[in-house]
Parts: structure tokens; C-alpha cells; sequence
């Protein structure tokens, strides 16, 4: 009779701990996918606001290494800018921000233009020329 008694506390602690484990047990987490095309790429222009010659170039074959898509670059109209600025085009700064940490200068500057079919603009200032070793 004992036998049966500790045959029974063992089994109902046995299947208590199993229903334990099975209630309190983590989650499995499934790693996220990302599918190709998902991600939005931030679109920019690269734009000399210097008189160096080639610095909107270099700076745009820099970008495109670090992963941007610079879509075009080319000479701003403006006069000559003695700091860099990066223009938000669209609402989101994050595009902005990490252009500015590639660059290691320049000023954020908030200037929507819905006409304009890219996210950022980039005003190359003399500050710039230093940055891809050319000499301001």
C-alpha cells in the first residue's frame, strides 16, 4: 500500500513539474526576415557649393561605399557655402543623421520641398575639401 502511495506522489510530481515547465517556457522567438526591396533606400543629391573642382564627385563615390544612393551630384546654384549642409527633403531625418556620421561634418537643416523626388540634399561647403583630401 505504501508502494502504491509513493508510486502516486511520484507520478502526480512528476506530471506537476511537467505541466510547470510546459506553462512557464519561453516563447520561440523566430528571427525577422527582411525582403528584399523592403527596406527604403534614402535618396540624395550631392551638390558643390565650393569652387573645388571634382569634390561633389568624390564625395558621392563616398556615400555610395558607405551604402547610400546618391541619384545625383552635381554643382549647387547657390554661392560658395563655407560649412556643409544636409537638407531633409522628406520628413525623416534618419537618412540626414547618418549622412552627417559618414561625413563627420556638417549641419542638419529641416527644408521640405515636395517637389524635389529625394529624401536629402548635401550643399558641399569648404569644410568638405578636407574631408577627401582635397586641399580647400
Amino acid at each position: 500500500m505504501w508502494r502504491l502511495a509513493l508510486v502516486t506522489v511520484v507520478v502526480l510530481t512528476a506530471a506537476a513539474g511537467g505541466y510547470w515547465w510546459w506553462w512557464h517556457r519561453q516563447p520561440v522567438v523566430v528571427p525577422e526576415r527582411t525582403i528584399p526591396g523592403e527596406v527604403r533606400q534614402v535618396t540624395v543629391e550631392v551638390l558643390n557649393g565650393t569652387d573645388v573642382d571634382g569634390l561633389a564627385r568624390a564625395t558621392t563615390r563616398l556615400l555610395r561605399a558607405s551604402g547610400i544612393d546618391v541619384v545625383h551630384f552635381g554643382t549647387a546654384s547657390a554661392d560658395t557655402f563655407t560649412s556643409t549642409q544636409v537638407l531633409v527633403r522628406r520628413g525623416d531625418t534618419t537618412g540626414a543623421v547618418g549622412i552627417l556620421g559618414i561625413l563627420g561634418l556638417g549641419t542638419l537643416i529641416v527644408d521640405e520641398d515636395a517637389e524635389l523626388l529625394l529624401d536629402v540634399s548635401v550643399y558641399l561647403g569648404r569644410d568638405a575639401a578636407g574631408l577627401i583630401g582635397f586641399d580647400p
